[in-house]
C-alpha cells in the first residue's frame, strides 16, 4: 500500500503549461493505474472546454497517456501519469522512519528518492 496521485500536465497552443492533481489514490500500484484509466477519456483542464475531438495515446511505459483536446477555439495536449509518493517532511512518522533508516545505512551511499541534504546539514559538506 501506498499514496499515490493521477497528475495532469497540459499545455494548449504552446503556450502555457499547468499541472494539476486529478485524483488521490491511497493503495496499490494497480488501484492508482485503475484510477488513471478511470480519467483518461474524460479528464479536461479546463471546465468551459467546448470538445470537438479527443485522441487518447498510451505512451511506450504503458502506464502513462498522451491526450489530445481540441477545443472551439484551442488544441490542448495533456500528458496523464501517476507519481508514488516517497517523501513527505510533515509526516513525523515518516521522518523517525527515515531517521532510523539513515542510522543503519551505509552513509557512503545516499538514497536516491529522498531530497537531497540541506547546505544548513553539517554533513552535506564533509
Amino acid at each position: 500500500m501506498g499514496s499515490w496521485i493521477v497528475i495532469a500536465q497540459c499545455h494548449y497552443n504552446g503556450d502555457y503549461l499547468q499541472t494539476a492533481i486529478i485524483r488521490e489514490v491511497n493503495g496499490t500500484k494497480e488501484q492508482a493505474l485503475g484510477e488513471l484509466r478511470a480519467v483518461v477519456h474524460t479528464y479536461r483542464p479546463r471546465t468551459r472546454i467546448v470538445e470537438k475531438w479527443r485522441r487518447v495515446y498510451r505512451l511506450a511505459d504503458g502506464e502513462s497517456y498522451f491526450v489530445l483536446i481540441k477545443g472551439m477555439a484551442t488544441l490542448w495536449n495533456c500528458t496523464l501519469q501517476i507519481a508514488e509518493l516517497v517523501s513527505d517532511s510533515a509526516d513525523q512518522s515518516e521522518a523517525r522512519s527515515m531517521q532510523a533508516e539513515e542510522t543503519t545505512a551505509d552513509p557512503a551511499v545516499e538514497p536516491q528518492d529522498r531530497p537531497p541534504r540541506y547546505w544548513h546539514d553539517p554533513e552535506a559538506f564533509g
